[in-house]
């Protein structure tokens, strides 16, 4: 069983810098974040594969926002910057159980989600 728990999430002001943490117990293979903003649905923001370190990221944060790893702490970092209002959501951790570099965009491509911590990006 993988567990997930985010961290770093608060209330910044805009064009802040702003780093989430994804504590991962178990095997996990594609590490992705998502977002759900007020009244919307969960979006995907970027994703990362475990060995090789590729990523992938949504068009709305290419170039603002970084996925990395550290595979000696198992831990998966979104580093935020610049950060605009509508930015402004829950994050959310998923892993992949599949044996894939980079699992997907969708939330029904990952098997395990943390409890997700909150953004708040003040104009």
């Amino acid at each position: 069983q993988v567990q997930l728990v985010e961290s770093g999430g608060g209330l910044v002001q805009e064009g802040d810098s702003l780093t989430l943490s994804c504590a991962i117990s178990g095997r996990a293979y594609s590490t992705s974040w998502f977002r759900q903003p007020p009244g919307k649905e969960r979006e995907f923001v970027g994703a990362i594969s475990r060995f090789a370190g590729a990523t992938e990221y949504a068009d709305s944060v290419q170039g603002r926002f970084t996925i990395s790893r550290n595979l000696e702490n198992n831990t998966v970092y979104l580093q935020m910057n610049n950060l605009k209002p509508e930015d402004t959501a829950i994050y959310y951790c998923a892993a992949s159980a599949q044996k894939v570099p980079l699992a997907g965009s969708r939330s029904v491509d990952y098997d395990y989600w943390g409890q997700g911590t909150q953004v708040t990006v003040s104009s």
